[in-house]
């Protein structure tokens, strides 16, 4: 399956819809940044013509204790209803996109995907459509109600109909818990896309200890990305993860900050031909769970300490 979509592959799909020959476009604008939360104003502003706006922090997260991380991921049911909010049916072409390098675009993808939905995020989002000349527009788009039917993993599992088709259990999309991140360690690569300020301990950015998860190996997530916010071509993206030790055949899983930007890393190793695992906690849990182990330092293996 094809997970991005360049401004010309979108609206050659737009204009099959128009003529009948393909199913309908559904655009989704997941405007977000970490220190800006609330996109919608950006989005009022301007947005691709018929975009529909996407709350990650309340549509795409559930709220909850610290010790679960800042953006748990949404019950199936929650996630269900506001996929028919956003106008969304079975069977159409769903697109989402933002203006921050996409990742939080790539959070609707990962969460999308996982309930069964086929969904791709325009490469270089909002950005590389202005660039062409294309046209946006501004104000809310309140579409119909859509029929989509979302399913948990399990039941995807279950029936066979997993994205990308039948896959090794190891090699499923599925979320990392964080009881089997220690465990995962000896057979696999836990990549740390977080700054490497972070990952040595400089910088806390709101957790309550700094460090990293021992054995985590650091590659920036921004480290995929080009200067205008496109995703590396592939073979530059698999000599990239190369350099963490990352290859086809190694098993790997991603953790950030918050949950979001491993997201964005998950999209880029999949573009890469490579599938990961995220642990959605991410550090934002780590960091919240007394007697979790805390690595200071360059190193993976770094000095250790405890939350």
């Amino acid at each position: 399956m094809t997970h991005l979509v360049s401004v010309a592959q979108l609206v050659h799909l737009q204009r099959s819809a128009e003529h009948g020959t393909s199913p309908a476009v559904r655009l989704l604008d997941v405007r977000w940044r970490l220190d800006s939360p609330e996109g919608r104003p950006e989005y009022v502003r301007s947005h691709l013509p018929g975009a529909v706006y996407v709350d990650l922090e309340h549509e795409l997260a559930h709220r909850s204790q610290p010790e679960d991380g800042r953006y748990p991921l949404p019950e199936i049911t929650d996630l269900e209803r506001a996929a028919r909010s956003w106008g969304l049916h079975d069977g159409d072409v769903v697109v989402a996109y933002d203006d921050n390098w996409s990742v939080p675009a790539a959070r609707l993808w990962w969460v999308l995907r996982r309930a069964g939905v086929a969904v791709r995020v325009l490469d270089g989002g909002i950005r590389s459509w202005v660039a062409e000349g294309l046209p946006v527009e501004s104000g809310d788009v309140r579409p119909a109600i859509g029929t989509a039917t979302l399913r948990d993993e399990a039941t995807l599992r279950d029936e066979g109909t997993l994205q990308d088709g039948p896959v090794p259990p190891e090699r499923e999309m599925r979320e990392l818990k964080m009881n089997e991140v220690e465990a995962f360690l000896d057979g696999g690569v836990l990549l740390d896309v977080r700054t490497p300020e972070q990952y040595n301990g400089a910088r806390t950015t709101g957790a309550p200890v700094a460090g990293h998860i021992p054995g985590a190996v650091n590659l920036p997530a921004m480290a995929a990305v080009t200067g205008d916010g496109r995703l590396q071509h592939p073979d530059v993206l698999r000599r990239i993860f190369a350099s963490a030790g990352i290859t086809a055949d190694t098993l790997v899983a991603v953790y950030c900050s918050s949950g979001v930007a491993a997201m964005h890393s998950a999209l880029a190793l999949e573009h890469a031909g490579i599938r990961a695992r995220v642990y959605v906690g991410s550090w934002s849990q780590w960091s919240n769970t007394r007697g979790r182990p805390v690595a200071i330092g360059i190193l993976p293996s770094g000095r250790l300490s405890t939350v």
